[in-house]
């Protein structure tokens, strides 16, 4: 029997806009209490599969490459698997001292990892699907808040390891969107034109339309610069770059 099969009915996967799942527990920077303690900044709460898994130890050396971009827009990253907090140090000290990837070695993992062995924050989260085969967590992410509301949603299958760079792309596109009201389009990148609300009326459709300004009188854009988000949701310069980043793949 799934050893996490136990009272799964019960549990509901948490959704975009409600409030995350509180929790307790052991990290390996300490006990956290989830989402009391990142009160007022953004937080991405991914889980891995397990400890000492190749793919994960490429993430993992991934976001901590990012952490500092990551914190230039108030944002904390906090990982997860069912593994014992013993199993995550003795792993990321393995990728300190035994792992090279990317031109990246004698990396250490600053952000904690949740000890989750019972797998009871997991179960609260959705991040252990019973379908996939076994007990492992999924590659979930969960961008949340600084009111601890969780804001977007990601799956990825066990094989395939995730584009943190597209992770940063949401969280700097939700926060413009918070900033300035707008929504962005596909593809976008900061620096891209946004779309502004569409008319809640007739005459405003009707304005729109006539003024040239949109696309369609329902599909409108304006531009608002790097330097101009940069303003609002950082005082550090360290989006600028994604745009030359993405054209050059």
């Amino acid at each position: 029997m799934n050893k996490f099969m136990n009272d799964c009915e019960c549990i509901r996967m948490p959704t975009i806009g409600e409030i995350a799942p509180e929790f307790g527990a052991n990290t390996t920077n300490g006990y956290l209490h989830f989402p009391h303690d990142y009160r007022g900044k953004w937080v991405v709460f991914f889980s891995h599969p397990g400890d000492f898994t190749p793919v994960c130890t490429t993430e993992f050396m991934t976001f901590q490459s990012m952490r500092d971009e990551f914190r230039a827009l108030n944002t904390e990253l906090l990982g997860l698997s069912v593994d014992s907090n013993a199993s995550h140090i003795a792993w990321i000290q393995a990728i300190q001292h035994d792992v090279t990837f990317q031109g990246w070695k004698n990396m250490e993992i600053e952000f904690p990892i949740v000890a989750d062995n019972a797998g009871v924050v997991a179960r609260k989260y959705g991040m252990i699907h019973d379908a996939s085969g076994n007990t492992d967590t999924v590659r979930a992410v969960f961008i949340i808040d600084p009111r601890g509301v969780i804001r977007a949603i990601m799956y990825y299958p066990k094989s395939v390891g995730r584009n943190i760079t597209e992770i940063k792309r949401t969280l700097i596109a939700l926060q413009t969107s918070d900033a300035f009201r707008v929504a962005t389009p596909a593809e976008w990148i900061p620096g891209e034109d946004v779309i502004v609300p569409a008319p809640n009326t007739c005459h405003d459709a009707r304005t729109r339309a006539k003024s040239g300004n949109g696309r369609d009188w329902f599909l409108a854009f304006k531009h608002i610069s790097p330097d101009m988000i940069l303003n609002k949701i950082t005082n550090q310069k360290m989006i600028t770059n994604d745009k030359k980043k993405t054209k050059k793949k």
